[in-house]
């Protein structure tokens, strides 16, 4: 049986079940009234009397309820049901792939309405996540793909002259390959974060920044940027290795993408209410508000940067979002006035640590 009929015998045995205990009322208070016998026939009527009359008279009242009770209750059932037939269609056609059908259910803030925006909203969300997981998925394959081509290239041009410099060949190879298992590498992590696997522990941002900038010291001194830390104690739960690669990556980029020389990164920690905030700001080329609100792309480099031999494989800030969301933090990009930019990573505070 369908809801509809479910709900038309509803309304229908509802409306007869009101009729009969109505009739039954009316028939007590009459017969409390209404004498047995002992009535001449042009005097009050007897009770069996008035059964021969009322009876006839309530079975059609009764049949009556039963009709408008079927043939309203449809109309009702159908009216009411009418929100859940378009949040059905729309739900088949999302399954055949249609995501960008919207229900937008017209009228009143009731619960199918409530329901029919809320299933909008999903189908937006889920719309934009395919589409960024296919524009991943294509820039991944490109960018793996030049790798390999290089690798080819280099070996075929190898074979057709065996005379080449061995040791030229090997070390552009070596290069090749090494970018290439960086890439693989930043993916595999980048799938890791989005997955949300991860083991949740205290965490102090504070720590996680010294230790990053120190791994990064002799790099940063190679590229004449010198580096700046301080802040506070910055407690937070989540994943201490997936924080550090947080932190490693945001101090990285701001080594590489820097000034040709004096250029200069600061790292801050702090604490507000309710979150610790890790900045990460540095001197270079002056940016754009809308180049910046694009660098967490995957595979975005913005081109007004400076690049390096250092450049990465263009995954360090996507890596950085997907951490950040996945720890249920935000990430705020901002270009400095003065050139550079400035990211902002906050992330829920956790009370001290009970052991120290």
């Amino acid at each position: 049986m369908s809801v509809r009929l479910k709900l038309t015998l509803s309304y229908a045995g509802f409306l007869m079940l009101a009729g009969a205990l109505l009739l039954a009322a009316v028939w007590v208070s009459l017969l409390r009234f209404m004498p047995d016998v002992g009535a001449s026939p042009d005097g009050p009527l007897k009770r069996s009397d008035f059964l021969h009359i009322f009876a006839p008279t309530a079975g059609t009242g009764l049949v009556f309820l039963l009709v408008f009770g079927l043939v309203g209750g449809w109309i009702l059932a159908g009216r009411m049901l009418a929100p859940l037939t378009r949040i059905t269609d729309a739900t088949r056609m999302a399954t055949n792939g249609s995501l960008a059908h919207r229900i937008r259910l017209p009228g009143r803030d009731d619960e199918f309405r409530e329901l029919a925006d809320a299933f909008d909203a999903m189908l937006a969300r889920l719309e934009a996540h395919i589409a960024e997981q296919r524009r991943f998925a294509a820039n991944a394959s490109h960018e793996l793909r030049t790798p390999l081509a290089t690798s080819k290239a280099l070996l075929d041009v190898a074979r057709s002259d065996p005379n080449r410099d061995t040791g030229e060949l090997i070390d552009r190879l070596h290069a090749v390959n090494a970018r290439a298992i960086d890439l693989t590498e930043a993916l595999l992590l980048l799938s890791r974060a989005e997955r949300r696997s991860v083991t949740r522990e205290h965490v102090d941002l504070s720590l996680m920044a010294e230790e990053a900038t120190e791994t990064l010291l002799p790099l940063a001194e190679r590229h004449g940027v010198t580096i700046e830390t301080g802040g506070d104690i910055a407690p937070t739960i989540g994943s201490q290795a997936l924080l550090l690669q947080l932190t490693t990556n945001l101090v990285h980029n701001a080594i590489i993408h820097n000034l040709p020389e004096q250029g200069m990164v600061w790292v801050n920690t702090s604490v507000r209410p309710g979150t610790v905030v890790l900045t990460v700001e540095n001197t270079g080329e002056k940016l754009t508000p809308q180049l910046a609100s694009t660098l967490t792309e995957p595979f975005q480099r913005g081109t007004e940067r400076v690049h390096t031999d250092h450049a990465g494989v263009g995954l360090g800030l996507a890596i950085v979002e997907t951490i950040t969301h996945t720890h249920d933090g935000t990430l705020t990009l901002a270009p400095r006035s003065a050139g550079g930019i400035r990211i902002t990573v906050e992330l829920p505070a956790a009370a001290p640590h009970a052991g120290g």
